[in-house]
């Protein structure tokens, strides 16, 4: 085929790659040593590279020859490493172990610079023409947090939002929102972006012991919106993991008979929306999209009924009849809530708040909070991505992979939120990746512009390739085949030419 002529950059892409060291091997899939990959467009030819992060947690697994440290479904015993891991830091006798730096979920642009990030305090500067793997930076330096999560939002000015989870820190377990800036004043220099972190604010875990887990959260305009799930993890059972010999994935439970809360934290004035807001126990690791509309807070998610997802990637699952033996036993489902921030205050207790045209509902309680139900728009469809320029604001197109009830994605769609139309590429024994919209440079809709996607093929005959779509009609532009094995990854981004520094730099 023929790739668009404007299509210069970088699609760098992270995710699982090493399963065996030595005689040992990891548990669970999203254990793996992180291995990015890359594909360069250069005036209409591609070219692939490949590489592990050479993470701290990489040399000392590989000069040991076996697994030495711990990931989240693998504990490892005992550790030469003594002195990268295992300083952890004692409070009211319970240990949170220090963390991983196998970066493998992401990759964040920090002003001109690009991270390799998971879910710990960890993340990897990274080089992304050569993939070489450069320091490391620890958050817990800059802000008092434990885990952070790998989804972060970018605001127009260039700065960074993220979120983390700090616990048991001076007998209080919070969530707290952080900003990077994308530069620091010139007089600075020499320092790095994450000397001038700010806290936005802080939201108390509704529970001292058992903080809700968190994958990514959503962003409006004026508003940041954190769902505080019922899907959480247990600190005493975590500190004591290494000794009870079990793993940390072990230590997270999801209690069905909880609520799901809502948290707006009103970007400007830094502090929380008071009406308290909640819906049904619920599980979700991806946000797609929020905005404002008439006093109304509009945000989509893709959630699950129960925490099947996870436990379908343990290896001893992903087997030869993987697919036909591992049946979720939630489906992902394409929620839209409509929250009211601005409502009659003496609504009748039990009346319908949602004032815009939606199934979605808000019904006033007795005791001032109120009970939230979804519009269903779809299921069966994860890893979603927008045209992140419409991020925070009211967007029509959603690109996702198509998952129905096995855990492995057939096929990517594009979903019209407002018509409900879904168009679709699949081909047989295709499995494609997050697909990632690039919008074209004279772009005057949403979807102007092309979707990529890496398909690793499940039939070991044939090379795997990437596939480059016409976002709008989803008609194949072209593909370029590898041949090399590639592995399914999880999350990645485009960089235009213009965002890389040239090699002199």
């Amino acid at each position: 085929g023929q790739l668009p002529a404007w299509l210069q950059g970088i699609l760098l892409r992270n995710g699982p790659g090493m399963h065996t060291i030595g005689d040992t091997k990891y548990n669970h899939w999203f254990d793996g040593l992180a291995l990015l990959h890359s594909f360069t467009f250069k005036n209409g030819e591609v070219y692939y590279r490949s590489k592990y992060l050479r993470s701290d947690t990489y040399n000392c697994n590989v000069e040991a020859n076996r697994i030495v440290v711990s990931e989240f479904g693998t504990m490892a015993y005992p550790d030469p490493c003594k002195n990268l891991f295992a300083k952890a830091f004692s409070y009211l006798s319970h240990t949170i172990p220090e963390f991983t730096d196998n970066c493998l979920i992401n990759i964040m642009k920090t002003g001109d610079d690009f991270y390799a990030t998971s879910e710990t305090n960890f993340i990897r500067k990274i080089n992304p023409q050569t993939l070489e793997t450069l320091e490391k930076v620890d958050y817990s330096k800059y802000v008092a947090v434990n885990v952070a999560t790998s989804h972060p939002h970018y605001d127009s000015a260039g700065n960074i939002l993220n979120m983390g989870t700090s616990i048991v820190d001076k007998g209080k377990t919070k969530y707290i929102l952080f900003k990077i800036p994308p530069s620091v004043p010139e007089k600075e220099k020499k320092k790095s972006c994450f000397k001038h972190l700010e806290v936005v604010c802080s939201i108390p875990s509704r529970s001292l012991l058992h903080p809700s887990y968190y994958h990514s959260f959503g962003i409006t305009e004026n508003y940041i919106v954190f769902i505080e799930q019922p899907f959480k993890l247990d600190i005493v059972k975590m500190a004591t993991a290494y000794i009870r010999h079990v793993n940390w994935a072990s230590c997270l439970a999801y209690h069905k008979e909880d609520k799901t809360w809502f948290h707006f934290v009103d970007k400007k004035t830094k502090k929380e929306v008071s009406t308290k807001f909640y819906t049904d126990a619920m599980v979700l690791f991806h946000h797609i999209n929020a905005y404002e509309e008439d006093g109304h807070i509009i945000f989509d998610i893709i959630a699950y009924t129960d925490n099947s997802l996870y436990d379908m990637f343990y290896l001893k699952n992903l087997n030869k009849d993987f697919e036909e033996s591992n049946k979720l036993t939630s489906l992902p489902t394409f929620k839209r809530f409509v929250v009211p921030l601005q409502y009659d205050k003496d609504a009748e207790v039990g009346s319908n708040l949602v004032t815009l045209p939606s199934t979605a509902t808000a019904i006033k309680e007795k005791d001032g909070s109120i009970y939230c139900q979804p519009e269903i728009l779809c299921e069966g469809i994860e890893l979603p991505r927008i045209n992140y320029d419409y991020n925070g604001k009211k967007c029509k197109y959603v690109f996702a992979t198509e998952v129905r009830w096995s855990p492995v994605p057939t096929k990517i769609i594009k979903f019209n939120i407002q018509t409900k139309e879904m168009l679709h590429w699949e081909e047989d024994h295709c499995w494609p990746s997050e697909p990632i919209f690039v919008p074209s440079p004279d772009a005057r809709e949403e979807d102007d512009g092309i979707v990529l996607t890496c398909v690793v093929m499940s039939d070991p005959k044939k090379a795997p390739f990437l596939l480059v779509l016409d976002a709008k009609t989803f008609k194949e532009l072209g593909r370029a085949t590898v041949d090399v094995e590639m592995h399914l990854d999880l999350h990645g981004m485009f960089i235009p030419e213009k965002d890389l520094k040239t090699e002199t730099e």
